[in-house]
């Protein structure tokens, strides 16, 4: 490979990662990144001042902040999901290492791994929760645009 192609690789990858991280709309660009490190911390993804929660899980009605509207969002499970993988990822291999590395008794891998799993859990969701919303947020998905959308008659069948 020659320097003319590794130039032209790096310069693609620039351009991705740009075309990545901005959404541009009628309404203006919204970033990415900046959006889902503010999410990450449960604040608002526009102000990152505002808290994005209500509670542990619960997302405000809008930012307290500047105001901007939240209710939109639609996490649904996808946190969990997350949550879920992450958490399996990290843990799995360490059990797998300890148990052939050490051999302890079952009842004290179960205990030790149980209680990071939960630990680990519980600090996750609701980061993972802001990371979706901030994500959403940037992307105007769900509601999150300020001109209005058009409805549709989803469903409906038009051959009768």
């Amino acid at each position: 490979m020659g320097y003319d192609e590794i130039k032209l690789y790096e310069f693609i990858g620039r351009k991705m990662l740009a075309t990545l991280n901005k959404t541009g709309s009628s309404e203006g660009e919204r970033e990415l990144l900046p959006a889902v490190r503010k999410g990450w911390r449960r604040k608002c993804p526009k102000c990152g001042q505002g808290a994005l929660m209500d509670g542990y899980l619960k997302i405000r009605q809008s930012c307290s902040n500047c105001g901007t509207d939240l209710h939109h969002h639609r996490a649904d499970d996808g946190p969990a999901y997350l949550t879920i993988l992450i958490v399996g990822h990290i843990i799995m291999p360490l059990l797998h290492y300890t148990f052939v590395k050490w051999r302890p008794d079952p009842y004290i891998l179960l205990a030790i791994f149980g209680v990071g799993c939960i630990v680990l859990s519980l600090y996750l969701l609701p980061r993972l929760k802001g990371v979706v919303v901030a994500f959403q947020w940037a992307r105007y998905m769900h509601g999150f645009s300020t001109t209005q959308q058009p409805t549709s008659e989803q469903g409906k069948d038009e051959r009768r």
